[in-house]
């Protein structure tokens, strides 16, 4: 993680995994996995130079020929932007399905559900899984508030390009894997 993205996960009101969004609790150093960073030899992609991993960073950030590497990678799975983006849902606000209230980002929604409807038992759509490309819009969940807990304790954005076909994306890593043995 970037630090800007990492102390917000750690902000102090509630500390959360920056992957599932599940609290965190007080925890110790990894004293042996900062060891074997320290102690395990790798190659830059771009310039083959060896270093040890926790150069690696650092390395990549001045390696230009690292930095075409990755933007080649890039370039690959990246498809022509459309340019009609009228189309297109939007996926970073959504409106709350029992209330009126709007605008609030995937967290802030749950949140809100949390604290203001937590014992409303009645049937609606999830606004966040309705703006999917598999979602359904007519879909009403028996449960909301467990199907918000469950389902979006982490953000799509974190895992999913929406643009990108399946098959290629899925032909794109193979051909990396096998190229950066």
């Amino acid at each position: 993680f970037c630090t800007l993205c990492l102390q917000e996960c750690l902000k102090p009101k509630k500390p959360v995994c920056g992957v599932c969004r599940s609290t965190l609790s007080p925890g110790s150093r990894a004293l042996d996995l900062e060891k074997q960073i320290e102690t395990t030899e790798t190659t830059c992609n771009g310039c083959n130079k060896k270093m040890y991993l926790s150069k690696m960073r650092s390395h990549a950030a001045s390696c230009s020929k690292y930095q075409n590497y990755i933007m080649e990678g890039v370039k690959a799975v990246t498809k022509e932007p459309l340019h009609n983006t009228r189309n297109f849902p939007n996926r970073f606000t959504f409106p709350c399905p029992y209330c009126s209230e709007k605008n609030f980002d995937q967290e802030g929604l749950v949140e809100h559900c949390k604290t203001l409807h937590s014992m409303d038992a009645k049937q609606v759509v999830c606004p966040i899984c309705a703006s999917m490309p598999w979602g359904d819009p007519n879909y009403r969940s028996a449960n909301f508030m467990e199907h918000l807990q469950r389902r979006h304790r982490f953000s799509y954005d974190t895992f999913v390009d929406y643009d990108a076909d399946e098959d290629d994306m899925m032909a794109q890593v193979l051909m990396r894997s096998l190229r950066d043995k």
